[in-house]
């Protein structure tokens, strides 16, 4: 009888792992525990187990290892009191077991027994599920500053190209009525902003859609921002006057450089209309990249202070040149004009990224 009782836990070992989806570990983990202290108070009363029994002590070897692997992994997979108690139940039957053997058995005996093989077995689950936790909240993390960074880039290229649409359309509208061929031409320019920033935002809201961080296109660096002063010069105003270093230039380096230029000329198109001149020099000496965007025709935003709210702006293109150990400045020059200046360790972040 006693022989027939050791074989119950593990023939439900199949059909608990079968199940454990659907029911959780918990569930799984509590009525293996109570199968097994029942089975324990069964065999006690209906005969121990002697020396001869050699087979049935192996099998349940293998009952107290599904009980213990049990407990770790419905720590593992969560917390609260349904898992608080399926680690006590199997605990419990865990301490239960040496009661199955023939011979005085007293409870320091079995709390004994119990404590020393489930308490390695209740920390391995709580770091198993800490470690869980942690990669959890790391990868959440990056998702979150992944979506920022995709937010920020939302606003740097697809606000200069709106504002962009914007500036040609007032002067669309004053030119349809003196010179069509000319309204024309800003017209079709407008499309074509248009369409740059329905391209942007589709690639934005694919990139949010994706689950694969991989899937991210190539940031754009310093060569692109020949076709970004190219296309705000024939927007018409202003004129923009590029000047690029030779040599390489750390990728973060380039990235942030074309952010921050492109941000300057967005805040040129929106604040200072009546800027003829935008001078973007970007020049590498002494280990550091010192970028400055400057025009001539005006501050910014009333009070001299660069508008907040919009997107990134300029305080959050600050934040990320602190980030690479650089420094950033905006404020009025010489007359009617603005500065944005930006120094950028070029040293230290290919250190970094060695």
């Amino acid at each position: 009888m006693t022989q027939i009782l050791s074989l119950v836990v593990p023939a439900l070992l199949l059909p608990a792992w079968t199940v454990r989806g659907r029911r959780g570990p918990a569930a799984v983990t509590t009525v293996l525990g109570a199968v097994s202290a029942g089975v324990s108070v069964a065999v006690r009363f209906a005969g121990p187990w002697t020396e001869a029994d050699r087979w049935t002590g192996l099998v349940g070897l293998v009952e107290l290892a599904a009980l213990l692997l049990a407990v770790v992994l419905s720590l593992r997979a969560g917390d609260g009191p349904r898992v608080a108690a399926a680690a006590w139940t199997a605990c419990g039957a865990v301490a239960l077991w040496p009661s199955r053997f023939d011979g005085p058995v007293d409870a320091l005996t079995l709390f004994g027994f119990g404590s020393m093989l489930s308490l390695p077995t209740v920390l391995i689950g709580l770091y198993l599920r800490g470690l869980d936790d942690g990669r959890a909240r790391a990868v959440a993390e990056a998702r979150r500053a992944q979506r920022l960074e995709l937010a920020h880039d939302l606003h740097d290229f697809v606000a200069h190209d709106v504002s962009g649409m914007v500036a040609q359309a007032q002067a669309g509208a004053y030119l349809a009525s003196v010179d069509p061929a000319r309204s024309a031409e800003l017209f079709e320019r407008i499309e074509q902003a248009g369409q740059r920033a329905l391209a942007s935002l589709d690639r934005t809201v694919q990139l949010l859609r994706s689950e694969e961080a991989g899937g991210r296109s190539p940031q754009p660096g310093l060569a692109e921002l020949v076709q970004v002063a190219e296309q705000f010069t024939a927007a018409g105003g202003a004129e923009v006057r590029l000047e690029l270093p030779e040599g390489p230039v750390p990728r973060e380096v380039e990235g942030t450089v074309h952010r921050i230029a492109v941000e300057s000329l967005t805040n040129v198109r929106r604040h200072a209309p009546a800027a003829q001149t935008v001078e973007v020099r970007a020049r590498c000496s002494g280990g550091r990249l010192e970028l400055t965007v400057t025009n001539d025709g005006g501050v910014p935003a009333p009070g001299g202070r660069p508008r907040r709210g919009g997107g990134s702006g300029l305080p959050g293109l600050a934040a990320r040149v602190e980030a690479l150990g650089g420094s950033l400045e905006a404020g009025p020059y010489e007359r009617e004009g603005w500065r944005v200046t930006a120094v950028l360790p070029l040293e230290a972040v290919a250190v970094g990224r060695q």
